[in-house]
């Protein structure tokens, strides 16, 4: 069966980094795209980056532009979010999802299998 494991969360100070690691097994990695998602208490998940399946196209939420950085190894089956310059509004349990198709985008319903979820808090 698919599994995805994420690690790397924590708490950080603001303007602190992190880098989130998801481990993924029982499917063929490299053919589908990634992405991360988070979510906070009461509030519905919300997409944040996501990368195709070479790794050459990415795409961000518009409040993580320029800070958070979405990659993948595909020898190691593993997709990584580098969280830089973090702040308190990044605070949520981040997923990881492996995606249905070679590229994903924002949506929820393009991703087939998800992570546990990995708490990162940014104390002020």
């Amino acid at each position: 069966q698919v599994q995805l494991v994420e690690s790397g969360g924590g708490l950080v100070q603001t303007g602190g980094s992190l880098r989130l690691s998801c481990a993924v097994s029982g499917r063929a990695f490299s053919a589908y795209g990634m992405g991360w998602f988070r979510q906070t208490l009461g509030k519905e998940r919300e997409f944040v980056a996501t990368i195709n399946w070479r790794g050459d196209s990415t795409d961000y939420v518009e409040s993580v532009k320029g800070r958070f950085t979405i990659s993948r190894d595909n020898a190691k089956n593993t997709v990584y979010l580098q969280m830089n310059s973090l702040k308190p509004e990044d605070t949520a349990v981040y997923f990881c999802a492996a995606g249905l198709y070679y590229t994903t985008g924002t949506y929820m319903r393009e991703y087939g299998y998800w992570g546990q979820g990995t708490q990162v808090t940014v104390s002020s």
